[in-house]
């Protein structure tokens, strides 16, 4: 058998797979709230929204950081877990009536949530106890999403990358509760927690396990799956793969149990050094996913590398960079001045980076599986990179990377005339590449001759077709 046979049946065999996995009937849904929300607190940076035009901890500041947490990132995650949880485990998704309602309860509550912070900022005044409500129901949306996807993974052997996202589930839990009380502490609810100092004990604790435990561990883990499945590279676990999971996994539970059993004992300083402990696992953990995503680059079969896995190169870029940020920080004693920085890095360059590289060839992927899959075999079919036109689209990866490089370099410069020039710049392309998906979605860039074979249906943009 040549090369390019050996391919296209290695090709032929990953597109089985994902053919005999079910599409998931929302994961369209929530990628779009996902992307609208991402472009809405661009938006709102452009114009001076937020940090840095006021203090991180200022109710404005608030609302764009949870745009882009909960309504971006979070929505982009519980959307691609549902489709990639059950391909990671083979096995069918369980409790799919409950994903629906779960998207229901994160919008609505990321919406009371919203509101509540701009009550705080004094921009309206409803009389409603909203933070309260948000309190509620996202804890309840995210319960019911880590309740479908940890019952679908409960009893099955779990592969490496499964293994992540079992870890990623109680990080968002955790992340939730601590949400939760804030937002009751700010709405007056809680009164017995008044007095204490959430944001020295607790604040510390929703971030890291946040972004560092429900987005990025669980982004590491789905990576796991993707990049050797869309670049054709040997996807067996390695010993270093186990080995940035196992020193990942205690980074983040050292992390989260720190400041309490410091508390518990009366040692505060216990704090401080478990928290190192922390950092040098991470640390530790991140290199060995890096000496994976090398050899995963170097061993591909597929010789042209696609624009989603050259692009995901940025967003590993900006991890890299954020860790070496975070240790300069660290040794300089100015991490609490450029905090913000750091954030911003993470969350737009690693994660937002990242999410935007996949999803242009998840969408294209999930887009070609629905349309064609019902025929492939049976009718000559485009290939899933005829959904989307790479040359052209090259441009807008590019010019995101770069401008969220510039923004975090004028946040570390304190500039934020040139931040928001930059969150322009990002926007731009954000929005050039959301435009590419929806063009993605309606088959524009398939030829007309390949475009609806007998027997193809295309899909609606982002709502599930009527059963």
């Amino acid at each position: 058998m040549d090369f390019d046979t050996d391919i296209e049946d290695w090709r032929y065999r990953r597109e089985e797979i994902m053919v005999n996995s079910a599409l998931s009937r929302w994961t369209m849904s929530y990628f779009a709230a996902a992307l609208l929300f991402f472009v809405g607190a661009q938006a709102l940076m452009v114009v001076g929204y937020g940090f840095p035009s006021v203090v991180v901890e200022a109710p404005e500041t608030l609302v764009v950081v949870h745009m882009v947490t909960i309504g971006w990132l979070s929505l982009l995650m519980c959307g691609a877990l549902f489709q990639f949880v059950p391909v990671l485990i083979a096995s069918p998704l369980r409790g799919e009536r409950l994903v629906l309602p779960a998207l229901v309860c994160l919008l609505a509550g990321l919406g009371c949530l919203l509101g509540g912070f701009l009550e705080l900022a004094g921009t309206f005044e409803m009389g409603l106890p909203l933070l309260a409500f948000a309190a509620a129901l996202l804890p309840v949306g995210f319960a019911l999403v880590a309740g479908v996807l940890g019952r679908t993974l409960w009893g099955a052997r779990l592969p490496l990358p499964a293994r992540f996202v079992a870890v990623g589930l109680p990080s968002v839990l955790v992340t939730a509760i601590l949400g939760a009380l804030f937002a009751l502490v700010l709405s007056g609810y809680l009164p017995v927690l008044a007095d204490m100092d959430l944001r020295t004990h607790a604040l510390p604790i929703h971030i890291a396990v946040g972004l560092g435990g429900w987005l990025s561990f669980t982004a590491i883990g789905v990576s796991y799956r993707l990049l050797p499945m869309f670049m054709l590279s040997p996807d067996k676990a390695r010993r270093s793969s186990y080995t940035a999971w196992w020193t990942g996994a205690v980074a983040l539970l050292l992390i989260a149990l720190a400041t309490p059993f410091a508390s518990l004992l009366g040692t505060p300083d216990m704090a401080t050094s478990v928290r190192m402990l922390a950092v040098l696992l991470g640390g530790a953990s991140l290199v060995y996913y890096g000496v994976d995503l090398i050899f995963f680059y170097r061993h591909r079969k597929r010789r042209a590398v696609e624009l989603n896995s050259r692009a995901a190169q940025g967003a590993f870029f900006a991890l890299a960079l954020s860790a070496a940020l975070l240790l300069a920080l660290l040794a300089s004693g100015t991490l609490e001045r450029h905090v913000g920085a750091l954030l911003y890095l993470v969350a737009f360059g690693w994660l937002s980076g990242l999410g935007l590289s996949q999803l242009y060839k998840i969408v294209p992927f999930l887009t070609w599986l629905e349309c064609y899959g019902p025929v492939m075999g049976k009718k000559p079919t485009p290939r899933v990179q005829d959904l989307v036109a790479e040359p052209r689209d090259r441009i807008w990866f590019v010019l995101y990377f770069l401008s969220v490089t510039t923004g975090a370099a004028a946040l570390l410069a304190e500039q934020p005339g040139l931040f928001r020039i930059a969150a322009g710049g990002s926007l731009l392309a954000t929005l050039a590449i959301v435009t590419e998906l929806v063009l993605a979605r309606r088959l524009k860039n398939v030829p007309q001759a390949q475009r609806s074979p007998e027997g193809a249906s295309p899909p609606r943009l982002f709502l599930p077709r009527p059963h």
